[in-house]
């Protein structure tokens, strides 16, 4: 046992020497820098602090790098750095009304107040590898404007909800004023329990894995929980100010700026006995740029609070159970991976097992086929 313990050991080390090889890769190409990672790979930086719960874009950027581009393996360890980190206080719910927006747009109305802001995405790219290494667009003049004249930036700030409109002419409730405030459960601070909050889920959701979320919200719109077709309220991207307030100085102070998106999705309601018909709305809040994660938790979010009034959860998209339990890719990893790890005395067992039942199958057989004559 001794000596294999000690071949372990050197096959362990050995193998972390293979990571660092294969990490650098060829030595005749320049090394892949911090700041190449942080600003064009942008997108992979936000769902890493989106999806580590740590709006650290240094961490993620290292993370990635010595992860060589795993975004979930970055993740874990950008949770494990989180877990070093002091707390030393809580900041003031984030005004995201006041969102200095970068893109917004709204599938519910072609005219909104402050227009549509078409902004950075893909959504309007062709889907076609561009192997050049400076796209023909780079190379045009001027600075891009929004669609309907908004422009991104500073000048965009407290642009009317697109909810609001609806809120005001009395089709929609207001938002649950819970959510709102500084006696919030934080799921980084105590283990998950269901059933949850309606501010436990979206925690966990803005930190879930977006695939998981993703096809999840994509079997509602198939018909698996989700009888209606879902509208596109509003999206945001943008910067909102981050606000703590110091015991020693008792007002608010301005500790920094965080990128976000932020997605209120609509659904129609018919109504009961007791409530009129009107529409209801799902959010979805991550870091960052990922507009598929924020539609996404949005969906599941409007799922989830109508799992609340009906007991018939037959489908996984309506299931708290299933949807948080299985979202955090960090834990679901580790679990499977988990799998590679030696489980020589286990499967030493079911060998003894399988043995002693074959053998008991093949002598009733025998007893069987000896009846028979």
């Amino acid at each position: 046992m001794y000596v294999a313990v000690k071949g372990g050991e050197t096959a362990v080390k050995n193998s972390r020497k293979l990571v660092a090889k294969a990490r650098r890769g060829s030595k005749n190409i320049p090394e892949i820098q911090a700041e190449q990672i942080e600003n064009q790979l942008g997108l992979a930086v936000d769902r890493v602090m989106a999806e580590g719960a740590l709006y650290d874009r240094k961490a993620a950027v290292h993370a990635i790098k010595q992860s060589q581009g795993d975004l979930v393996e970055a993740i874990f360890l950008v949770r494990a750095f989180r877990t070093t980190l002091k707390r030393f206080g809580n900041s003031r719910p984030v005004d995201t009304g006041k969102m200095k927006v970068l893109r917004r747009v709204s599938g519910a109305f072609k005219d909104i107040p402050g227009g549509q802001i078409l902004g950075p995405t893909y959504d309007y790219t062709h889907r076609l590898i561009e192997f050049e290494d400076e796209p023909e667009l780079l190379q045009s003049q001027g600075d891009p404007q929004g669609d309907t004249g908004g422009t991104p930036g500073e000048k965009n700030e407290h642009l009317t909800r697109v909810v609001a409109i609806l809120i005001k002419q009395g089709l929609m409730n207001p938002g649950q004023e819970e959510l709102i405030g500084e006696k919030i459960e934080d799921l980084t601070r105590q283990p998950l329990k269901i059933p949850a909050s309606r501010s436990v889920r979206l925690q966990a959701m803005a930190r879930g894995d977006e695939g998981f979320l993703l096809g999840s919200a994509y079997s509602l719109q198939r018909g698996f929980g989700l009888d209606r077709h879902p509208f596109l309220g509003e999206l945001r991207v943008g910067f909102v100010e981050v606000m703590v307030t110091p015991p020693e100085l008792g007002f608010d102070i301005k500790v920094g700026e965080i990128k976000v998106t932020e997605c209120f999705m609509i659904n129609r309601n018919n109504g009961t006995k007791e409530d009129a018909p009107g529409f209801e709305n799902g959010y979805g809040l991550v870091f960052g740029q990922n507009e598929r994660k924020a539609m996404s938790v949005s969906l599941l979010d409007r799922s989830l609070q109508n799992s609340e009034k009906d007991s018939d959860n037959k489908y996984p998209a309506r299931s708290q159970e299933f949807i948080l339990s299985h979202s955090d890719n960090v834990e679901s990893s580790g679990f499977v991976q988990h799998l590679k790890l030696p489980h020589y005395v286990d499967f030493q067992s079911e060998l003894i097992s399988i043995r002693n039942l074959r053998k008991k199958h093949w002598k009733n057989r025998k007893k069987k086929d000896e009846s028979h004559l």
